[in-house]
């Protein structure tokens, strides 16, 4: 390697000028592997179970408007201590057109889509 010029340098770009042989560097094999869902679990304290609901409620729905990706059908609370007893925080019936309902758990009323004016369905009001 008397001045870093080796032959096998060359090869190194995919049509390298003179390279008649593949370059060394080729493109992965396997297929990407595609996305994974994951969870977040944040912790806070509360009084009680009805006011640690309302906080969770609060910070999905906060969460949800700075980051549109996150699916908040899937927000669930549970004690920090047992993450099996978890339940759900909204409502997610499917509605006609396949949306889900973005209500909290056990609403009374319609079903409603996300978003300002979002399509309506279900039951109606209830007592």
């Amino acid at each position: 390697m008397r001045d870093n010029r080796a032959r096998y340098w060359r090869r190194w770009r995919a049509g390298a000028p003179g390279g008649d042989r593949p370059p060394l560097v080729a493109p992965p094999r396997r297929p990407a592997r595609p996305d994974r869902h994951f969870t977040v679990h944040l912790g806070f304290t509360a009084a009680d179970l009805v006011t640690a609901r309302e906080v969770a409620v609060g910070y999905a729905e906060a969460l949800s408007v700075l980051r549109p990706e996150l699916a908040i059908g899937a927000s669930a609370l549970s004690p920090a201590d047992a993450w099996q007893r978890a339940e759900r925080l909204f409502c997610g019936a499917v509605g006609p057109d396949a949306e889900r309902c973005v209500d909290v758990a056990g609403h009374a009323g319609f079903h409603h889509a996300p978003g300002p004016g979002g399509l309506g369905w279900g039951e109606g009001d209830r007592g």
